[in-house]
Order: C-alpha cells, then sequence, then structure tokens
C-alpha cells in the first residue's frame, strides 16, 4: 500500500478487513464485517477461522490490532457467530 487508509470509519475497517485477510484465507477462514456500532466493530470469522481454538488470538492480536491502527477511534472488536 503507497498511501495511509484515509475516508470513513467503514473504509478504514474494509482496508484493514482486506490487509488481514489473505492470511485468514490462507489457512481456510475469512472475516466478514457485521456492523459498526459506535466505536465497537462487530466482525464474524467464517470458515476454519470459526471454530479455530486460536480465534479469539486471531482476532485480538491481528485483527483487532490492525482495524485499530488505521481506524483509532474504534476502542473494541467484537466476535458473533
Amino acid at each position: 500500500m503507497s498511501a495511509w487508509p484515509q475516508g470513513s470509519v467503514t473504509e478504514r475497517v474494509a482496508v484493514a478487513l482486506a490487509e488481514v485477510r489473505p492470511v485468514l484465507v490462507a489457512d481456510g477462514g475469512d472475516v466478514e464485517l457485521v456492523e459498526i456500532r459506535g466505536a465497537e466493530v462487530v466482525l464474524r470469522l467464517t470458515g476454519a477461522c470459526r471454530h479455530c481454538p486460536m480465534a479469539p488470538s486471531t482476532l485480538i492480536d491481528f485483527v483487532a490490532e490492525r482495524i485499530k491502527l488505521y481506524a483509532p477511534e474504534i476502542e473494541r472488536v467484537l466476535k458473533v457467530d
């Protein structure tokens, strides 16, 4: 990527998800944006990520970190089934 992500929170979250998606897909999973509620992002892990024992760590340490980097106004990243 040549420039820091710009735009709305939704656009910046989309950029973050696009960056992490190839890693998740390589392991047989994926991530979907369900909604953004104020300072919370709600995601759904799919495929192999859905029931993986490492899913909480993946969400917090990898996906949420990237989202908060590009959208620092996001305080929490939540997972739904």
